[in-house]
């Protein structure tokens, strides 16, 4: 599944850094919660809870079954 996880996220990646940003993989639980953090532009954003869970989660979720939700971690 990590290997899921990380093709997700390397497709989101570009727009994220294209606005200053990046996320990284910081652990995937075995309940399926996938645990990221926002870098950057992203961390301090005051979108970046929607950036996480319309973005990222969303793409998550349709893209590799086994995830249940995406956190974001400090």
């Amino acid at each position: 599944m990590k290997e899921e996880v990380l093709k997700v996220l390397a497709q989101i990646r570009p727009a994220l850094q294209a606005d200053g940003g990046d996320v990284e993989l910081v652990e995937i639980t075995e309940d399926g919660i996938v645990k990221v953090r926002l870098k950057g532009a992203c961390g301090s954003c005051p979108m970046s809870t929607m950036t996480l869970k319309m973005g990222i989660e969303r793409a998550m979720l349709e893209q590799v079954p086994a995830v249940k939700e995406v956190v974001q971690v400090p």
